[in-house]
């Protein structure tokens, strides 16, 4: 006498279960096929994500002071990191992500935060698969262009 608890399958029907499971997390990458299991780092996400979010407009940066600095050095020589300000939670078949951005002033900072997370649902729902179930936008700085930077006369003495 075999004993199957009620909601289990067995045999044949087990293996239908799994290759119907299977088939229906094709669409993302973390998906077990016949072929093999792919699996999606969770730094590769962020790095979606943060490329995502800088193609933005009114995004200045990623990250808060002490990242951008960091940041600024990597830069300098040519190791830019495109996950800075961002981290992320991933799952089998979801993602969450948080971000913390410097704002261009004058754009509403609305503006940008929903297009952050319109930019980076699409990226990481369309190059990986997964699901956004949230983007989470921390905007700790406005960038304010200054005049110092195109006014050749500051160089310039205030007095003769």
């Amino acid at each position: 006498m075999t004993n199957v608890t009620p909601g289990t399958t067995t045999g044949a029907s087990a293996a239908r279960s799994t290759s119907a499971s299977a088939a229906s997390t094709t669409d993302s990458l973390n998906a077990d096929t016949t072929h093999g299991v792919t699996t999606v780092d969770d730094s590769v996400v962020a790095k979606i994500a943060g490329i995502a979010a800088r193609e933005v407009p009114g995004v200045h940066d990623l990250g808060g002071g002490a990242a951008r600095a960091i940041g600024a050095l990597r830069t300098r020589i040519n190791q830019a990191d495109q996950a800075q300000g961002v981290s992320v939670e991933v799952g089998e078949t979801q993602a969450a992500v948080d971000i913390t951005v410097v704002a261009e002033y004058p754009i509403p900072l609305h503006h940008v935060a929903d297009g952050i997370r319109t930019a980076v649902t699409t990226a990481i729902e369309t190059l990986v698969g997964l699901e956004v179930t949230e983007v989470n936008v921390t905007i700790t700085d406005v960038n304010i262009p200054s005049d110092d930077d195109s006014d050749s006369s500051a160089d310039a003495p205030r007095v003769q």
